[in-house]
């Protein structure tokens, strides 16, 4: 956990790291007055690859809840924070709200939000599970991204040669006597 990052208890930061560089994940309770929020916005943060930032933003918005007619205020300042890390809201599987209220006068909704890296869009099928709320109001909902190193070879790179040796090495010392079909290779490498 990192709380160096963000001086604010309602903004938990996770990091962690895969081959060498960091990675963030973000998670965000926001009350009523939207005090997280403003600290975001107020807040000057250098950091890069933010994979996901998700959590409970407390606004009801046309934008994610087809159900709510109406506009947000805040709902501009969330879309300037995650566009700012590179981040766009994420749709769940199945539109379904993400907080049930127990009284009858106000109605269930969508104010819990993910918001995903551009590049992992791919996986935008995060899922809501209503049915384990337990004591909750709220219910929980997951996503699944694969985090990889994707080698890439670009002409001139100063990489290129090292990285070129390295695959050599590999090849060289890898036994082909038992390779019959593909998914052997690929437990190989």
């Amino acid at each position: 956990m990192r709380n160096d990052i963000f001086n604010y208890r309602n903004i938990s930061c996770v990091s962690f790291f895969n081959y060498g560089l960091a990675y963030f994940l973000i998670n965000i309770y926001s009350d009523s007055s939207q005090t997280a929020l403003k600290y975001l916005k107020n807040t000057k943060v250098d950091i890069n690859n933010v994979l996901i930032i998700a959590g409970d933003f407390n606004i009801r918005d046309s934008s994610w809840d087809p159900n709510f007619p109406h506009y947000s205020q805040h709902s501009s300042d969330v879309f300037d924070i995650t566009n700012s890390l590179h981040l766009e809201l994420s749709r769940p599987t199945k539109q379904i709200p993400t907080r049930y209220l127990d009284n009858q006068q106000d109605s269930n909704s969508v104010i819990d939000l993910m918001f995903l890296r551009l590049e992992y869009l791919k996986h935008d099928n995060y899922t809501i599970y209503p049915d384990w709320r337990l004591s909750s109001d709220y219910v929980p909902f997951t996503v699944n991204i694969s985090i990889f190193k994707e080698y890439m070879l670009v002409e001139n790179s100063k990489n290129k040669d090292k990285f070129i040796n390295k695959l050599i090495k590999i090849i060289k010392g890898t036994n082909m006597e038992n390779i019959q079909n593909k998914d052997v290779l690929n437990q190989i490498v």
